[in-house]
């Protein structure tokens, strides 16, 4: 089956939540109508040794309306679109299941008069499958894109998407989700199939398959101590560190917190700055590891509790001193 076809197919089951999708069907019939034109077919007839000498501004046809601003801007909008309601909806989702004290309570009862647990689990598996295919959806139309006008302008497109924090493998709300899905699993009586925590030398990585032919692996080793990652949270650029690992990259103490980092801050791994602000604590991801690697996590609790202590001390002695004006 066709990847088209079957992404249709999909996006119907999922009519009834409304979800935005990519206009996989029409992006197709606009690469047609380029690909029909004479100026492609004329691009076609040369040899492929000019083409690798060629740049992509010179083989790309300067009247082609897919250039012209019909495709990009088209996939641009969709992608915003499902970009967004997969974060608000993980988001909202994942709110409900980290719910404490009262709203715990309230959650609790309102899903057992509801019998909506089921649901939850179903919820948090159908937004990862969401996220997947939708991933793929974006490769295969850019991949078609290159493959018709001899070009990288999909390429060049894709990586313009992840800067603007808009590639959906990118999301830290993947990553939650995933470890939400595996917590779930190793709570409940009915175990399921789907996402798992794998350890490759002793480092761990979530791992999670749509098919035979397309796998995601998020490593959840901090690049800044080299470690498991700890009280793990996402920069906006997708990057995982350790809080205090983050902090300290961010030139702030643990007190001031990551919203404190100067814009001009960047992200040890991509160097892009501005990400530390809008940065996500991994509360879900937390849970697994902590359960996962429970001499790990209670050997570096014990150790960063001295120094979150310390950092505290200094911070309000400074505070307390410039009150007092000595």
């Amino acid at each position: 089956m066709k990847f088209c076809k079957k992404y249709e197919e999909y996006m119907q089951t999922q009519d009834e939540k409304k979800l935005p999708a990519v206009g996989f069907k029409n992006l197709k019939k606009i690469l047609k109508r380029c690909r029909t034109t004479d100026t492609i077919v004329s691009h076609r007839s040369q040899s492929s040794s000019l083409l690798v000498n060629q740049s992509p501004d010179d083989i790309c046809p300067h009247h082609c309306p897919v250039c012209d601003g019909t495709f990009f801007p088209s996939l641009m909008k969709e992608m915003s679109a499902v970009v967004g309601c997969f974060n608000k909806r993980a988001q909202k989702l994942l709110d409900v299941h980290l719910a404490t004290g009262f709203r715990k309570y309230y959650v609790w009862c309102r899903g057992k008069l509801q019998g909506n647990h089921g649901a939850l689990v179903q919820e948090g598996k159908d937004l990862v499958a969401y996220a997947i295919i939708n991933a793929v959806a974006l490769r295969k139309i850019l991949k078609k894109y290159d493959k018709i006008h001899y070009s990288k302008h999909g390429q060049a497109f894709r990586s313009q998407v992840q800067s603007m924090h808009m590639e959906i493998l990118q999301s830290p709300w993947l990553c939650e989700l995933i470890a939400f899905h595996i917590n779930l699993r190793e709570t409940s009586r009915k175990a399921f199939e789907g996402p798992s925590l794998v350890f490759n030398d002793g480092k761990p990585s979530l791992s999670c398959e749509l098919s035979d032919t397309f796998k995601i692996e998020i490593d959840l080793t901090c690049s800044i101590c080299l470690d498991t990652v700890f009280d793990s949270v996402s920069l906006t650029c997708g990057h995982i560190f350790c809080y205090m690992c983050a902090c300290k990259s961010g030139s702030v103490t643990i007190v001031d917190g990551l919203q404190a980092a100067k814009s001009t801050a960047k992200c040890p791994l991509c160097r892009e700055a501005g990400v530390y602000e809008g940065a996500l604590h991994l509360d879900e991801l937390n849970i697994l590891l902590s359960r996962s690697c429970p001499e790990y996590w209670e050997e570096r609790l014990q150790n960063e509790r001295v120094e979150r202590i310390r950092q505290a001390k200094q911070h309000w002695e400074s505070q307390s001193r410039a009150f007092l004006g000595i």
